[in-house]
């Protein structure tokens, strides 16, 4: 397994902070009035070291509890990836349509395009409502206390949908059930990435992408086994199964230890210490002193306090914290930016293009299952050493070359329809795979590592509702591209996706930086001294003492900045 950037160059040695005081210096950020600075400081180096030093194989035998509570929360998202997955593939669902459409021309139901950007925005405004709720009241309560009161509101949501009779109570479904998903789509990013140990933190925040993708598959294979149903229960069972999720849900997270670094922050010193013994074995043969890591939290939540003002949303967009906040942000909104709304439609495009019913939930099917090995694909990627920011940025140039291929079959002659739509569907799975293996998967790690602790929660929110504000747009727009009876652009959407994508790539390369291999504390210096993306994973940082840069990309030259 690779270690920090750090361990594969030089290191500088700092002096003790004994020897800092000596010296006149204090480590960085904390005043020397502290009677217990060199304790704390001592530890927090400790535990830093230990961190860097740990491997993976490693991680997992000290924080197996801290692997199983993250996975447990984190399915939560499941239950957003079902519904998404049911209503976007209910546009094509005969039974659905029926109930809740329109009688076309041809004597054939079709839910308006109208509708169905509603439906899909639906909860999208529920999510940005939820989001912006969730940054007070989750900082105040805590992250179980906000988890368990959501999976309580959901269970009475569900009810709307299982009964409703037309299209708008649909609406009101959709957004009220928004809400609590707004909560999951950062709760569980935010938890994972703080209950676990530096060489688990990729893993367990990609995890939240799996999820989705398990809840697809669900909904999807759900949908297919419906099919030859043509009553009401064809798309009322359906809604019925989400109440499979929040009873064992709520169990499991009722159990769950709260996060040690949310306790940190609000000086619970000693609930922090037990809660992260409750998330490691200390039985194991790996050395742990939970004293040094709590001391860690300690450090770094100090070093923060300087650094940010305060903890406030106003605060997101402050000092360093506004080039933290613009990352994460552009993060979240490329995964929709990059043809992910195209790819939602995929069950409806491959009808629009000729495929038959089954034919179509079968291609829908097999893509959200390569959405769930995509993220063991990225995994291994990561377990090899390849960084976020290089994952990112070279799946989005393959996500641009295939949705320009995909509008290029829209050139294709009408007599040859059916191995173009054949070819479309080919291309689908193969975006999706890219898509899974890189963007889709590695956007929740990154904005699990780039914030602050104080702001993550509200960087997080901020970037989030980005991402549901441009879902939006897709919403609005991505029926009426795909809809005969509107725009009907067909292949031709790629273009527009393409042509996007590609200018989403060029942000990439010069604002995304690299976070592998970087404590938070290493991170919140980085940004502070304001080191270029492409200088991150070049540039040497010691957060008790100092920060070296590089001076030319080429050798290993190094000054003190």
């Amino acid at each position: 397994m690779s270690h920090s950037p750090a361990s594969s160059t030089k290191e500088k040695i700092s002096p003790e902070p004994a020897q800092q005081q000596q010296q006149g210096q204090t480590p960085l950020h904390f005043d020397g009035s502290n009677d217990n600075l060199n304790e704390v400081v001592r530890s927090a180096k400790a535990a830093t070291d230990a961190e860097h030093n740990m491997t993976l194989l490693q991680g997992i035998k000290l924080y197996p509890k801290a692997v199983a509570w993250s996975v447990i929360i984190s399915t939560c998202i499941c239950m957003e990836g079902y519904d998404v997955s049911l209503l976007s593939n209910f546009y094509a669902f005969p039974a659905f349509n029926k109930k809740y459409g329109e009688l076309l021309a041809d004597g054939t139901y079709q839910v308006p395009a109208r509708w169905q950007s509603g439906l899909s925005n639906g909860a999208n405004v529920g999510g940005i409502l939820g989001l912006f709720i969730n940054g007070w009241i989750s900082e105040r309560w805590g992250y179980r206390k906000t988890v368990l009161g959501c999976l309580l509101c959901l269970i009475g949501f569900t009810a709307i949908s299982f009964t409703a009779p037309n299209v708008e109570t649909l609406l009101v479904f959709e957004i009220l059930c928004g809400i609590p998903w707004g909560v999951f789509q950062t709760l569980t990013i935010t938890y994972a990435s703080e209950v676990c140990p530096l060489p688990l933190r990729g893993y367990l925040t990609t995890y939240v992408n799996f999820c989705w993708g398990i809840g697809q598959a669900i909904g999807v294979g759900v949908i297919k086994a419906m099919l030859k149903r043509n009553d009401e229960w064809a798309y009322r069972i359906p809604f019925a199964l989400q109440w499979m999720w929040p009873l064992p849900l709520f169990i499991g997270v009722f159990l769950a230890p709260e996060s040690p670094w949310w306790l940190v922050r609000k000086g619970r010193t000693e609930d922090a210490k037990k809660s992260l013994l409750r998330l490691t074995s200390t039985s194991r043969e790996t050395d742990f002193n939970a004293d040094d890591t709590i001391a860690m939290m300690e450090h770094t939540t100090k070093l923060e306090e300087k650094i940010t003002a305060g903890s406030s949303y106003l605060d997101c967009f402050k000092g360093t914290d506004l080039r933290r906040t613009e990352i994460i942000c552009m993060v979240w909104a490329i995964q929709n930016l990059s043809g992910n709304s195209f790819s939602n439609y995929s069950t409806y495009f491959f009808e629009q293009a000729g495929l038959p019913s089954s034919t179509s939930y079968s291609f829908a099917l097999g893509q959200y299952g390569i959405n769930m090995a995509g993220v063991f694909g990225a995994w291994f990627l990561m377990s090899r050493g390849i960084g976020r920011r290089t994952l990112y940025l070279y799946g989005q140039c393959g996500l641009t070359v295939i949705l320009l291929t995909m509008g290029f079959l829209g050139l294709v002659p009408k007599e040859h329809k059916d191995a173009s739509a054949l070819a479309t569907g080919a291309l689908m799975l193969c975006w999706a795979t890219i898509y899974q293996c890189t963007v889709g998967t590695v956007a929740y790690s990154l904005v699990g590592e780039i914030s602050t602790r104080r702001l993550l929660i509200k960087s997080v929110v901020l970037g989030r509702n980005l991402y549901n504000i441009v879902g939006i747009a897709c919403g609005v727009f991505t029926p009426y591209m795909l809809n005969p009876s509107a725009w009907n652009w067909g292949n031709y959407t790629g273009f527009f996706w393409g042509g996007i994508c590609f200018c989403c790539t060029i942000y990439t390369y010069f604002r995304i930086p690299e976070p592998r291999g970087r404590t938070f504390a290493e991170l919140d210096l980085l940004f502070e001294k304001k080191v270029s993306a492409r200088n991150f994973s070049k540039t040497h940082v010691d957060v008790f003492h100092k920060v070296t840069a590089p001076t030319n990309e080429k050798n290993s030259e190094y000054v003190e900045v």
